[in-house]
């Protein structure tokens, strides 16, 4: 009987596999959402996971052997999963020098998720990632700065540079309407799975795109506003801080239509 599992380098983790990572917190990690055991984007998760295990560790695991780790995780659940690709190195964090094994690659699968309907309100907070373009773990201020969001009604917080640009949710990117146009924020952001595949389906049919700087001073002036991740396209919301923001729900359909017309690809 299919059902979730917790595999390291394609085989069961075991409690030994297991209670060293319990407290560590040098790993990087890509989440995707499998459907009919097939998942969107591929490609641009395993550019996501090499891309860091270079930056993180200087090497990284072939693409292939990736693959077949998925591949096993996949085939021993469900049909529809979600599923959580996380890289480490065995010698850990707080040592100086690198080790020279190759990372290890720990997958997890779990229901499926399609992330909440909204519309979202989301509060504003100065905050800057470090090394924002890798997505790694350990990330005690996203969460901590979710639940301050929550204490005061909001549903989430959205980040502003030190140059008071907005630029990313806490597990979202932001993606923003102008009427014609589908804006970026210009700001240094992890570059989501799912946004690489709405910009590029966008290209294919035509939608102009642009990226440039989003303060909360420009809000009123835009169209709509969205949050996605691996669980969605597009969540809409409906005010940053104190600025309303119109529904827009023909731009929450456009990106959901550019993201389905990725097509579902065999791991």
């Amino acid at each position: 009987m299919p059902s979730f599992v917790v595999h390291r380098n394609g085989r069961p983790a075991t409690t030994d596999d297991l209670a060293p990572l319990a407290f560590a917190g040098y790993a990087h990690f890509t989440a995707l959402q499998v459907r009919g055991g097939r998942a969107r984007g591929l490609d641009l998760h395993l550019e996501r996971l090499r891309s860091a295990s270079v930056e993180l560790f200087g090497r990284a695991l072939p693409d292939e052997r990736v693959r077949s780790f998925l591949r096993t995780a996949i085939e021993a659940g469900p049909a529809d999963l979600s599923l959580t690709a996380t890289v480490y190195s065995r010698p850990g964090e707080f040592t100086a020098a690198p080790s020279d094994a190759e990372p290890d690659l720990l997958v997890r699968t779990g229901p499926p998720a399609d992330g909440p309907s909204g519309p979202l309100t989301l509060a504003t907070v100065p905050y800057e990632r470090v090394l924002p373009a890798v997505k790694h773990v350990g990330e005690v201020a996203k969460t901590y700065f979710l639940r301050q969001a929550a204490r005061d009604g909001y549903d989430d917080a959205a980040f502003l540079d030190r140059r008071g640009r907005l630029s990313e949710g806490t597990i979202w990117n932001l993606a923003f309407w102008d009427g014609t146009t589908v804006v970026w924020p210009a700001a240094d952001v992890l570059t989501g799975t799912t946004m690489g595949i709405v910009r590029r389906q966008l290209d294919r049919l035509g939608v102009p795109q642009d990226v440039r700087d989003v303060t909360p001073d420009d809000l009123p002036g835009l169209a709509g506003a969205v949050v996605m991740n691996s669980w969605t396209p597009g969540v809409p919301v409906h005010r940053i801080g104190s600025a309303p923001l119109p529904a827009a729900a023909s731009f929450v359909g456009l990106l959901h239509r550019a993201y389905e017309a990725e097509p579902l690809a065999a791991v």
